[in-house]
């Protein structure tokens, strides 16, 4: 079972907004799509560039920098110059409190 840690609270992340919290030595890129979060390092797996900064389209977050993408379900890549993943955190709601799995 995984633990989880408190990251945000529900107010901090209206629908169709994100935020960079840190998380041990990582940034964590925090998007609420329609309601629903989800959480990934936030650094494309193609180059060190923020996800923060990409936008959701489809299903998929899609880096600024080269147009990589990735599937909001898995953090897997879905079109190139992104081949490998990109670490995916599970997000859940307790109370007011956003939290992520370590």
């Amino acid at each position: 079972m995984a633990e989880f840690i408190t990251v945000a609270k529900v107010a901090e992340v209206p629908p169709g907004t994100r935020i960079v919290v840190a998380y041990r030595r990582d940034d964590v890129a925090l998007f609420n799509v329609d309601g629903r979060y989800y959480a990934f390092e936030d650094r494309c797996s193609h180059e060190d560039v923020p996800l923060s900064d990409g936008f959701i389209d489809g299903g998929e977050l899609e880096c600024t920098a080269h147009g990589a993408r990735f599937d909001l379900n898995t953090g897997k890549a879905t079109a190139p110059p992104a081949f490998g993943p990109v670490r995916r955190y599970e997000v859940r709601v307790e109370g007011d409190e956003i939290q992520i799995s370590r």
